[in-house]
């Protein structure tokens, strides 16, 4: 009787049916229209030649604006990138934003391209997770580039702004003796892009690893920072 009740105990347990639809991540890249990123952009130029430095400072802003087919047959999204050049004599609010250039989105089950400046990436893959690698030139004609999803759904702090669950994507993260390489992007849930950040240099000199980027004298190349600002829809 007691091997009787036990079968019966077992049988009437319901088993756990997987989610209809399991999250693969696809809301760290929202895509509705009208969706909305303001960055502020710090970059620093160092000449090859003189080493010297000039500083750019601004504002980019990256709008969703409408849903079209492209020229291979297939759901792509607009998306208009817009500037505004810091000055000393003006608030950025004082500020009209001028179009700077139009870049396309594709997002496809599997995952995100973006079309910058004609070269077509793959940003995300789909499923989100962590240690996840894949080719981010995989679109496009130049060489094999590992991306990776160095962490996902963490809570973080960017330019003041709390994000319950976001993502890392580290692009490249390489220092020689003579060279630095550090490229990231930084994903959250329901917003999307939130950093960029990019450190391309060579040395002409030997430098130990230990020693700050920016402390070594003869360095050329790009130290690139964008940071969300603010978000939304309009």
């Amino acid at each position: 009787m007691a091997a009787l009740a036990l079968i019966l105990v077992f049988s009437c347990q319901k088993k756990k049916d997987p989610p209809v639809n399991p999250d693969l991540g696809e809301a760290y890249y929202p895509t509705t229209i009208g969706r909305y990123i303001v960055y502020d952009v710090d970059s620093i130029i160092f000449n090859e030649f003189t080493y010297d430095s000039t500083f750019y400072k601004y504002q980019i802003k990256e709008k969703i604006e409408e849903a079209y087919t492209d020229a291979q047959g297939k759901p792509a999204l607009k998306m208009a990138r817009y500037i505004k050049k810091y000055s000393a004599a003006k608030s950025y609010t004082a500020m009209p934003w001028v179009i700077k250039c139009v870049w396309q989105v594709n997002v496809t089950a599997k995952d995100v391209q973006v079309v910058e400046e004609n070269v077509r990436f793959v940003k995300l893959i789909f499923p989100v997770k962590q240690s996840s690698i894949w080719n981010g030139n995989a679109w496009n004609t130049n060489e094999e580039w590992d991306y990776i999803y160095s962490y996902v759904d963490i809570q973080e702090s960017i330019n003041s702004i709390s994000f319950p669950k976001t993502l890392c994507v580290t692009q490249k993260s390489f220092r020689t003796l003579i060279s630095d390489q550090y490229y990231i992007e930084k994903y959250a849930k329901d917003v999307g892009l939130v950093y960029r950040e990019i450190d391309d240099l060579n040395f002409d000199e030997v430098v130990p690893l230990t020693t700050p980027i920016l402390s070594v004298a003869k360095k050329k190349g790009t130290i690139y920072k964008s940071t969300v600002n603010t978000y939304g829809y309009e």
